[in-house]
């Protein structure tokens, strides 16, 4: 990529099984990725991304789980207070 940031890379050598390097090729090949490193680098920031979702997900149903009966009916009024400040889309 244009402009992207340079960042030193660890050599690995990791053993796998012969399913696994046909599914990795495959995918290099679909997103024409120059290199088995760049697929494993994209795999892995694709599981690093749902789990960052999941632990938001986790942290904001622990919040409103832990809201008061008062609490849940005053975010509920702020929420319809926003919702009547947009146009109508009647």
């Amino acid at each position: 990529m244009p402009g992207a940031k340079k960042t030193r890379k660890a050599r690995r050598t990791f053993s796998l099984s012969r399913e696994t390097v046909k599914y990795l090729e495959s995918l290099r090949k679909q997103s024409q990725m120059e290199s088995m490193s760049a697929v494993l680098e994209d795999v892995i920031r694709q599981q690093q991304e749902i789990k960052e979702m999941e632990r938001i997900s986790a942290s904001a149903k622990h919040y409103y789980d832990s809201l008061t009966p008062e609490e849940i009916a005053e975010e509920s009024s702020w929420g319809d207070l926003a919702a009547a400040s947009f146009p109508s889309e009647d």
